[in-house]
């Protein structure tokens, strides 16, 4: 039987959140031994990834790289409605992903040791982000 939950979190802008312990909850939750967990971002704005859960710096490299794949206020951007960082934080969020699927395993996911779940808002302000997590075993 599948397993549903959504996970609200507050975010005071630009950078990224873990959330493995909340993930890793839900599938706790679930009861599943062997499946999959899927999660699932609700926002065009914002995004999921898999990365390093050790070292801030990977983190906050990533971010580096981002600024010069999709910088604010690039005067190209037609999108704007929302201020400078509107487009780029959607160019971001398609750039990499709004959905991950992470194997479980003996009731927990099967992350590698130096990976996190994350959530990686592409906003400079403050917001409220909803993330769906399905499991199924």
């Amino acid at each position: 039987m599948p397993h549903q939950a959504i996970l609200a979190f507050s975010l005071p802008g630009r950078g990224t959140r873990n959330i493995t312990d909340a993930v890793a909850q839900v599938v706790a939750q679930s009861g599943v031994r062997t499946g999959i967990a899927h999660i699932f971002v609700q926002h065009t704005s914002c995004s999921l990834t898999i990365t390093e859960n050790a070292d801030p710096d990977v983190r906050r490299d990533l971010e580096t790289i981002m600024q010069r794949l999709a910088p604010d206020g690039d005067p190209q951007y037609r999108h704007d409605l929302e201020g400078d960082d509107d487009m780029a934080a959607h160019a971001r969020s398609v750039l990499t992903d709004t959905a991950l699927t992470v194997p479980i395993g003996d009731g927990r996911l099967l992350l590698g040791t130096w990976q996190g779940i994350f959530l990686w808002e592409h906003r400079t302000g403050p917001q409220r982000r909803s993330v769906v997590v399905t499991v199924l075993g």
